[in-house]
């Protein structure tokens, strides 16, 4: 996989930085996409430092123009393309009775539309190259059972399932493969704000949402964004080139399907 080219979408922290850190370990330059500049730019320095090749992207997936951008100058900085990852999101607890309009767009304008935006993008990207490629998504446990106090998060998540079945169907004459990976509860600074909110909702100090959730994980503690990594690594690398359209669970047997 040397000299390949990955780019990470919401690589600043957390999975997608875990994400970026793992494929640059594989062999591929990457590119590191953020809303938060210096988050990206902080993580492509830890890239080189470590011997790899990075470039740190400002974008705000929700605007189609900027994703488009992003490919595009990934594709000429490195001279080519190969692997999308579509980890952008956002997870704000929604009760149902306290969903909003400007809940809902924002939430599917980053969770949802992101993942459009991404792939057409890779779809462009591939076109140019002539060759096929791959594009890896992020959906969620939440994706596959409904999670309490998430149902705008768990829609958007189980969306992004249906785009991933569908866009596998109609790319595989391109030669791109589309699979989804689905986390669980990671110990990243987005499940913290969940948790808080959660545990503010149910009146309940901070720490009761994990609690709670905790009690479904069959291995029995919360995963690491490394994890989750290594998930993604299998799906951007050569031993999955035979399998698409697939949703892979890595949460330490929250769901059994």
């Amino acid at each position: 996989m040397k000299h390949r080219v990955a780019l990470v979408t919401g690589a600043g922290q957390g999975i997608g930085e875990a994400i970026a850190l793992r494929l640059s370990r594989d062999g591929f330059n990457v590119a590191v996409v953020d809303l938060d500049s210096q988050a990206a730019a902080n993580v492509s320095k830890k890239i080189e430092q470590a011997g790899g090749k990075a470039l740190a992207i400002q974008a705000d997936v929700a605007d189609r123009v900027q994703v488009f951008a992003a490919v595009q100058q990934a594709q000429r900085t490195f001279g080519g393309f190969d692997v999308i990852v579509n980890n952008a999101g956002i997870a704000p607890s929604t009760p149902i009775e306290a969903i909003t309009p400007d809940i809902v767009d924002k939430v599917y304008n980053i969770n949802v539309k992101g993942v459009i935006w991404g792939m057409q993008a890779a779809i462009e990207a591939f076109k140019q190259l002539g060759h096929g490629g791959k594009i890896i998504n992020a959906s969620s446990q939440a994706g596959h059972v409904g999670n309490p106090e998430l149902a705008v998060y768990s829609s958007s998540k189980f969306a992004v399932r249906g785009l991933t079945q569908t866009a596998a169907r109609d790319l595989a004459p391109l030669g791109i493969t589309v699979n989804a990976y689905c986390p669980g509860i990671v110990n990243t600074p987005m499940w913290q704000r969940i948790d808080k909110e959660i545990s503010a909702a149910a009146g309940q100090p901070e720490g009761y949402g994990t609690e709670q959730f905790a009690k479904r994980i069959t291995l029995g503690r919360l995963s690491e964004a490394d994890d989750v990594a290594a998930c993604v690594s299998y799906l951007a690398g050569p031993d999955s080139n035979y399998m698409t359209g697939q949703s892979l669970l890595i949460d330490g047997g929250m769901v059994f399907s």
